[in-house]
């Protein structure tokens, strides 16, 4: 009976951690593509420190909520990242990644309905005054940063407690800073993909697929094989 219950509470929390990703993504979302359509709205009001801001709050408090629950990976990358050096399993990283284009799906429609004539293409990320190839390197460039921080600050077990949510949102907040302008900064590809399919506009979509998780995995290479020297101890 023990083993039973044992069992049982490890597949409620396993389901709580997706949950928790699902809700994670969708505050993303809702509240950073939110941002990006209300800086239409009210004719930029709010700036691009203002965007960069409602990005990197949301992820940071995002992060602080779910990261007890499930490791508050809030992003596609993050996950591939830590799959690809073993650090979740295949069929937990990709029921993480489904939870969290299901969330940003989910924020992205309730966005739709509340602004139906979706201004901006509901805050999806786009590219201006460079070429694809160029948006791909910016991107990767982007989510390195951001998946560096993640392994540095939430993964090495020799990193300062508590900083990790604060560090994690901030970097939101730079990489929004100098590259909005150019890609959107998404470094997340459920933050592209939500607002892409409700608003049906998918111009430039695969940059924010293959730059974020080029980023993405080559930082957590770096981290885990170069900087922790786990190959080492191994």
């Amino acid at each position: 009976m023990d083993s039973n219950r044992s069992i049982g509470g490890d597949r409620v929390r396993e389901y709580a951690a997706y949950f928790a990703e699902f809700i994670a993504t969708f505050g993303l979302v809702f509240i950073g593509a939110g941002a990006v359509i209300m800086n239409t709205v009210t004719n930029g009001a709010l700036g691009l420190v203002g965007i960069a801001l409602a990005h990197g709050m949301v992820l940071m408090c995002m992060v602080y909520a779910t990261g007890h629950v499930s490791g508050g990976h809030v992003n596609p990358a993050v996950t591939a990242a830590l799959w690809v050096n073993r650090k979740i399993e295949s069929q937990k990283a990709a029921l993480y990644v489904l939870s969290q284009l299901a969330g940003a799906a989910v924020a992205s429609f309730v966005l739709l309905f509340i602004f139906p004539t979706a201004p901006a293409h509901l805050g999806v990320p786009d590219l201006s005054g460079i070429g694809l190839i160029q948006g791909i390197v910016l991107e990767a460039i982007l989510t390195f940063f951001l998946v560096f921080v993640v392994f540095s600050v939430a993964v090495d077990s020799r990193a300062p407690a508590n900083i990790y949510g604060l560090a994690i949102g901030m970097v939101l907040v730079f990489d929004i800073l100098v590259g909005g302008p150019l890609t959107g900064a998404a470094m997340n590809p459920a933050r592209a993909f939500g607002p892409a399919l409700a608003s049906g506009y998918w111009a430039t979509q695969a940059v924010y697929w293959i730059g974020p998780l080029l980023g993405g995995v080559v930082a957590g290479w770096v981290h885990t094989h170069v900087l922790s020297g786990e190959r080492k101890r191994r």
